[in-house]
């Protein structure tokens, strides 16, 4: 998906946002554990609900990888249930020397044919150029975390500045915006101005709303440009508010609040 047809559909449904399908066997509703594949039954349920109200869906390979062949087929049968006009990631947060991305970068683009991809850059340019290189797909570089062991290396001081300052400067020259995202962490407010600062025309991709503390409002004010410029994403928000019979109608509640919340600022 290109850019322009990302923000087109930030504009159409007046939303930015994306739902994580972490999907964990042991929380899902025991009702599904009895069909053929509980994963894929379960994210089905779950798109159906909350499509009207999202711009992107984030699959975590490790929710599915965990469970080998089986999680594997599960994830591809997600993916291709996903409506094409919804950003998908692949939440998987490869980075290795050239030719061992370029091959992770076919897996994600080429097998499985999602739109975009999240990256740890700690290995350099040659670690993220080779999903550069994919037409109208994206990487999506870690740029400041907000989990507890982010302080171990992103907030070290370098030549004056945080080291993630440096990793935002120095990757936003790898590609273009039209390539390129960061994951920024909302629970760290004070970051938010500073880092579109920084990085003033690039996409947000935006974990930590809900369940880890951050709100919509705090986001929107902070990070938004004139392009929108940001895919908040919930993951436990939406797809575990009900692990009962109405877990798919509770979702799609949740959404639509999510939504409804974003759409003032659009």
């Amino acid at each position: 998906m290109t850019k322009k047809e990302l923000i087109e559909q930030i504009r159409l449904k007046k939303s930015v946002l994306c739902v994580g399908l972490d999907t964990d066997l042991s929380k899902i509703p025991s009702h599904l554990l009895q069909e053929a594949d509980p994963m894929f039954a379960f994210n089905k349920a779950i798109i159906d609900a909350t499509k009207e109200y999202t711009v992107s869906y984030k699959i975590n390979t490790a929710f599915y990888e965990a469970y080998g062949e089986k999680g594997w087929q599960s994830l591809a049968k997600t993916l291709d249930y996903i409506p094409k006009n919804i950003f998908t990631i692949a939440d998987a947060k490869r980075g290795d020397i050239g030719n061992t991305s370029t091959q992770y970068a076919k897996t994600f683009f080429e097998t499985y044919n999602f739109d975009s991809v999240t990256i740890a850059p700690y290995m350099g340019k040659d670690s993220v150029v080779p999903f550069l290189q994919f037409e109208g797909k994206w990487g999506i570089v870690l740029g400041i975390t907000s989990n507890e062991g982010s302080l171990d290396f992103q907030h070290l001081i370098a030549d004056g500045k945080p080291l993630y300052e440096h990793v935002l400067n120095k990757v936003s020259t790898w590609g273009t915006t039209d390539n390129i995202m960061f994951v920024v962490g909302a629970t760290r407010k004070e970051q938010l101005a500073k880092v579109r600062s920084i990085c003033p025309d690039h996409f947000f991709l935006i974990p930590g709303v809900g369940a880890q503390g951050g709100d919509v409002a705090t986001v929107c004010e902070n990070t938004m440009n004139k392009d929108a410029g940001i895919l908040i994403n919930v993951s436990r928000g939406v797809i575990y508010v009900s692990n009962g019979l109405d877990f798919a109608e509770k979702a799609g509640e949740a959404a639509q609040q999510y939504q409804q919340e974003m759409a003032v600022y659009l």
